[in-house]
């Protein structure tokens, strides 16, 4: 791709995530699903002007989603995410080991035994955080209790995805189970996310200051912005997710005197990456494989539809485990969960590249990432609305 390409994309990508988003206001629902219809539009199946395979406008995605992940650690109270730590907890792990027993328990009777039965069921565990966390902003809503579960069990999620992510290749690979690889991923991911935090909070005020002094023009944004990169690029070094870090650099700052005047020079910043991450998602999409006039898509439809149903129901399952203190905040969490985003097609692409998965469930797979992250800003609309 030339810088002129680029370029091109980028005006592409703007034009379709604010004009769409602002149709999707004017129509009661989060801004967010305009931006993901806007990616469909002008994406590879219907318009065709958007490829977000491309490498550079994937990484700028990459920035996008790092940049909201951030964001919302800005706005959070770690103070509060700790007293609901539990209730997190158990929301992370329903919504892990209920979808998985149903995607599993579905696929078995539809023929698909043993390892392929495990992926099948393993791809329904993920949450996509960022989708959620940007609707629960657009809402308003970061504040409520619901929302602190829901992020909380969401960054569970993750790090408990990339345990089963592990144990789903070993299988692939060997078709064994490594108990101690299983272990290590755990304990890295958890340590990494306490250690960052504890040690952000004591060095991050020091840091700040001698940025005051330096009294540099853009000094505390590139600070805030380093910070959430260096957290990020740790996470990753140590085999946890780059989402995680850098939602764990804005809790850091979160509890600094600084807080409001970084959030006041993040906002700028993601809204222009932030768009990039949302659009991409839509661009993705394959609307071919809804076509039930071929009936090639026919059998792919149907196991879609089962899965769809587990995904849905096994994450609406997470919010009644949990007793906040309005019952209509259950159905809220539950809802907060559904979507999966890219983190299912992460799980499905290893089985894939193993042979382990078909094309045709491949396919089916796809199809539930994209209803759950389509179903769920207009849900959350609702539920919140209803409230």
């Amino acid at each position: 791709m030339t810088f002129y390409e680029l370029l091109a994309d980028l005006l592409v990508i703007f034009t379709a995530a604010k004009l769409l988003g602002y149709l999707a206001q004017r129509f009661g629902q989060p801004a967010v699903l305009g931006e993901l219809v806007g990616g469909v539009l002008v994406g590879v199946s219907v318009l065709g002007l958007v490829d977000p395979r491309v490498e550079v406008l994937h990484l700028l995605a990459e920035i996008g989603v790092l940049i909201l992940l951030f964001e919302i650690g800005l706005e959070s109270d770690l103070d509060d995410l700790i007293k609901v730590g539990w209730q997190s907890t158990l929301v992370g792990c329903v919504g892990i080991a209920v979808p998985f027993a149903l995607g599993y328990v579905v696929m078995s009777r539809l023929g698909y035994e043993g390892v392929r039965a495990v992926f099948i069921g393993a791809t329904l565990t993920a949450t996509s955080i960022g989708i959620t966390a940007r609707v629960l902003s657009d809402l308003g809503k970061m504040d409520t209790a619901a929302a602190k579960i829901i992020i909380g069990a969401a960054v569970i999620d993750d790090i408990l995805g990339l345990v089963i992510l592990s144990v789903v290749q070993g299988l692939a690979q060997t078709g064994e189970v490594s108990l101690l690889g299983i272990v290590k991923t755990t304990a890295l991911a958890l340590g990494f996310l306490v250690v960052a935090i504890l040690v952000g909070q004591v060095a991050a005020p020091r840091l700040l200051k001698l940025v005051r002094q330096m009294d540099v023009r853009g000094g505390l944004l590139l600070f805030a912005v380093g910070l959430a990169m260096l957290f990020a690029y740790l996470a990753h070094a140590v085999g946890s997710a780059t989402i995680v870090g850098a939602f764990a650099a804005g809790l850091v700052l979160a509890k600094t005197d600084d807080r409001h005047p970084i959030e006041e020079r993040v906002r700028p910043l993601a809204d222009f990456f932030v768009p990039i991450f949302f659009v991409t998602i839509g661009a993705a999409v394959d609307v071919t494989v809804f076509d039930p006039i071929d009936p090639a898509n026919r059998p792919v439809l149907g196991m879609a539809a089962l899965l769809i149903l587990c995904a849905v129901a096994g994450k609406l399952v997470s919010g009644l485990v949990v007793k906040p203190t309005e019952p209509r905040q259950r159905l809220a969490i539950g809802v907060g969960m559904i979507p999966r985003g890219e983190v299912g097609l992460v799980f499905a692409g290893v089985g894939l590249a193993a042979g382990v998965v078909s094309a045709e469930v491949y396919a089916a797979v796809v199809a539930v990432v994209i209803v759950t992250t389509f179903l769920a800003p207009p849900l959350l609309k609702l539920v919140f609305s209803r409230r």
